[in-house]
């Protein structure tokens, strides 16, 4: 009995930021020359009131919709967020009652940002194939625009809101009992990188600083003390040393090759990395997916998204062998496989 992924859908707010609209307030940057940086054209980014709940629930009533499940069937629901509705409650607990779904369902969020949908996939995993679950709803949902300074451009360019819906259910493995559903898994913690990738207020640590000053960078960046802060630099030195370990430690525990992968699809931070990461392994071209030119960097959405979008293309077929590594704030890092 395995735990396998059954469907995915994902929810784009409707308001939506194109380069041209940041090429007018940024003044010396083009809307060509966001994209040529980022591999990024557009991103939708939520209004004013509209919260991660929000877009969940709109990711997962087209899941509903879809006719692959109903909310009666599902057990458990898995919310990976690091903008949630509150502090407390747990916005996992709204959903259960937002979406109709059994109150015999166990609810929780788990705050991880870039490679949070390897970890759920790896906890949703846990849960079936210990019976503790059988139809499980991992969503993840992010607003990161609510932490950005708009005259920040290191990240009001690349980061997007969205959410996407995941159904991960038991299965009798009967397509190749062989080759499991999901996994091995890969993954990694280190946290002397925190500093290069945070909302420095906002917590119990620090609360948010009233009036804050806005201050410039050497880059002409604006933010304050409560915005999202990246060291581009720094997370891109990390990504290129954590992202091919990774990548071969997971090929080592499932004796494989990059031969034997159908398709890889890694966190879709900007096509930037992304290439530099396909050239450094010396990965097919014609294998590896960029899929973030129309919404930008999701953080733990960006994987999901790009799976639902390859399938519905026809690039990812039934019984192909897909890798999926996330990789970003923390720092942090997941790396898995998954039969379509």
């Amino acid at each position: 009995m395995q735990a396998c992924i059954r469907a995915i859908e994902y929810f784009l707010p409707e308001q939506q930021l194109t380069n041209a609209e940041l090429a007018r307030e940024m003044g010396d940057w083009s809307a060509e020359k966001i994209e040529l940086k980022t591999g990024i054209a557009g991103r939708h980014v939520a209004r004013m009131g509209e919260c991660s709940s929000d877009l969940a629930v709109g990711a997962a009533q087209k899941l509903f919709l879809s006719g692959v499940c109903r909310p009666d069937d599902i057990d458990f629901i898995l919310l990976c967020t690091q903008s949630p509705d509150y502090f407390l409650p747990t916005t996992a607990c709204l959903l259960q009652d937002k979406l109709g779904i059994p109150t015999s369902a166990g609810a929780l969020d788990f705050n991880l940002g870039c490679s949070g949908y390897v970890y759920g996939l790896g906890l949703a995993k846990g849960l079936i194939e210990t019976g503790l679950a059988r139809n499980l709803l991992l969503i993840t949902a992010e607003t990161y625009s609510k932490f950005i300074h708009p005259k920040d451009r290191s990240v009001r360019t690349i980061f997007g809101d969205a959410a996407a819906a995941t159904l991960v259910s038991l299965s009798d493995g009967v397509d190749n009992k062989a080759t499991p559903c999901l996994g091995p898994f890969v993954f990694g913690t280190d946290g002397r990188g925190a500093q290069n990738l945070i909302v420095p207020t906002g917590g119990m640590r620090a609360s948010i600083v009233a009036n804050a000053e806005p201050k410039s960078d050497e880059s002409g960046n604006v933010r304050t003390i409560n915005n999202l802060f990246m060291n581009g630099m720094e997370i891109f030195d990390f990504t290129m040393k954590a992202v091919p370990a990774a990548v071969s430690q997971l090929l080592t525990s499932a004796d494989l090759t990059i031969q034997d992968v159908d398709l890889f699809v890694f966190h879709q931070a900007n096509k930037f990395m992304l290439d530099h990461l396909r050239k450094t392994m010396k990965l097919p071209p014609e294998k590896f997916i960029i899929s973030c030119r129309e919404t930008g960097n999701t953080v733990s959405s960006t994987i999901p998204i790009a799976l639902r979008d390859a399938s519905a293309q026809g690039v990812l077929k039934r019984g192909q062998r897909v890798m999926l590594v996330g990789f970003g704030v923390g720092y942090s890092w997941g790396a898995t496989f998954i039969r379509w």
